[in-house]
């Protein structure tokens, strides 16, 4: 029997995935799984029990993943399972932005007495541009990027994209119609909006800076509902200012841009959809059941994917460890000195951490297939049986 454990609400269509091999604890020191979506995990202290943390969504700043890695704790996401809810969204911050909707319904609110009236009088002020011919800058081609250059596209706008990690995957879902460029600084003048889909991390700290909003057009419009921190946000309430700037519309509101000039936010609404919340969850804890089952590692952020499937054999042995040379060889010849055959094996790495999952057609004494294998290399050996 599994213990899981949830620190936030999780969608009960992803909770009844789990079978009869689970059971739901409040008890996080108890669970072999977390599963999580927004809470601030950086100050809990992790049992000795617990092998893996799922987050029902795409960011895991929330989550301490160095320590998770020497630990031996595998930490999962849901890419692309909200994807289409930040679409959609995204489209209606373009829309805000280019047609001044925000500004035009609080001033609608303001109105007291011959409302008819004044509407009439009054509406030429917040006249804005269709989106249709405009140039839109999408900044990251991941699942969420493609979705909107590719929406983007089919209304009328004219699409730029730039990635340099751009997959195949993504190569091959993009539009054909959406132009690439090899430089963020390529895109910048071009576009009437820029919209940015990267993750958060040390490369893209304040990746939009004062200089790159220095290269954007007169009255261009910034849309953020990546993260924050991508953003240096005092360039930008400068240049909105100085009316370099239109619009900065953001998901993530702060005491910096709070009812400053030019400012559109949403309350961190990206991934706010039953739809949306109903997905992350599926992929989590198939992501969750699947690693504690047969070890296979998909889309984790701190290891590497790796799989064999359901088991086939008698028994599985996943070794997480350090990604160092003369770590196979290690490993297969101390299996063999304790009387272990190997049917199957396969090696992936990811940074600094590496992953080496073996099927075995005999059973084994576990205790003695850790003592032969342990070393200061070695983070984590899990047995998984059929």
């Amino acid at each position: 029997m599994f213990k899981i454990a949830t620190l936030n609400k999780i969608s009960p269509k992803g909770l009844a995935l789990l079978t009869e091999n689970y059971a739901i604890t409040e008890d996080a020191n108890e669970a072999e799984g977390i599963l999580v979506r927004s809470q601030d995990m950086h100050s809990m202290e992790f049992s000795q029990n617990l092998k893996a943390i799922a987050r029902a969504g795409a960011g895991v700043n929330n989550i301490p993943l160095d320590k998770c890695a020497e630990a031996g704790i595998v930490v999962f996401n849901t890419p692309g399972a909200n994807a289409n809810a930040v679409k959609e969204l995204v489209l209606g911050a373009l829309l805000m932005g280019s047609r001044n909707l925000p500004a035009a319904m609080d001033w609608v609110d303001g109105l007291t007495e011959d409302i008819s009236k004044a509407v009439e009088k009054g509406k030429s002020q917040f006249a804005g541009h269709e989106i249709q011919g405009q140039t839109l800058g999408v900044i990251g081609l991941g699942a969420i990027g493609v979705l909107v250059a590719n929406a983007a596209e089919s209304l009328g706008m004219n699409v730029i994209g730039y990635d340099p990690y751009m997959s195949i995957h993504s190569a091959h879902a993009l539009s054909n119609h959406v132009e690439l460029v090899d430089d963020m600084d390529k895109l910048l003048p071009k576009c009437d909006f820029v919209t940015i889909h990267v993750p958060a991390m040390d490369a893209t700290k304040n990746m939009i800076n004062a200089g790159k909003v220095a290269l954007m057009k007169d009255g261009a419009c910034l849309l953020n509902f990546a993260r924050d921190k991508i953003v240096e946000e005092g360039a930008v309430i400068a240049a909105l200012e100085a009316g370099h700037l239109k619009h900065y519309i953001t998901d993530f509101p702060n005491d910096k841009v709070k009812g400053k000039k030019g400012v559109i936010a949403t309350p961190h609404l990206g991934a706010s959809t039953e739809e949306s919340e109903e997905n992350c969850a599926r992929m989590a804890v198939k992501e969750i059941m699947d690693y504690l089952e047969n070890g296979n590692i998909t889309n984790s952020v701190n290891f590497p994917s790796c799989g064999m499937g359901p088991i086939t054999k008698a028994v599985r042995v996943g070794i997480l460890h350090k990604n160092v040379p003369g770590m196979v060889n290690m490993i297969t010849s101390h299996l063999a000195e304790v009387g272990a055959n190997i049917d199957n094996m396969i090696n992936k790495s990811k940074g600094d951490y590496a992953y080496t999952l073996i099927e075995l057609d005999n059973a084994v004494d576990h205790d003695a297939v850790k003592n032969a294998i342990f070393t200061a290399d070695v983070i984590a050996v899990n047995f998984f049986c059929k």
